[in-house]
């Protein structure tokens, strides 16, 4: 798979100013507020700014976290992880494989089968929804 790389300037161009903020400078949005937070509908979540599959709706789940949750992604390749020692915690960044895109973080307090909590900003998802 080939990386996609774009200037600041092109992700800008493609991107609103809510979504870049998020997913080009690692920011999030305030819990219980995504648009896809409550969403329960079958289908898949893809990344918004490259389009690479990420999650299917099989594994999301009500966390309470205020964020989509999931407890796998569709493929592991799909997700890269970073340490984030940003605002005096530890924790995991998960981005995008294909596109660098931060998606939000990882969390071992999720349930079975793997213990994980793929806990995902809203804007940085798509979703199109199975039939």
């Amino acid at each position: 798979m080939d990386k996609i790389k774009k200037t600041p300037e092109q992700w800008r161009e493609q991107l609103d100013p809510e979504t870049y903020r998020i997913t080009r400078e690692h920011g999030t949005e305030r819990a219980f507020t995504g648009a896809l937070y409550n969403n329960v509908k079958k289908g898949t979540y893809s990344c918004v700014c490259c389009g690479q599959p990420l999650f299917d709706s099989s594994t999301k789940y009500d966390s309470g976290s205020g964020w989509p949750s999931f407890y796998a992604p569709t493929e592991k390749s799909a997700i890269d992880e970073k340490s984030d020692n940003s605002l005096m915690m530890q924790r995991v960044e998960i981005l995008c494989s294909r596109c660098d895109a931060h998606l939000g973080h990882v969390f071992p307090d999720g349930p079975a089968p793997t213990g994980l909590r793929y806990c995902v900003n809203s804007a940085s998802l798509s979703f199109e929804e199975k039939e």
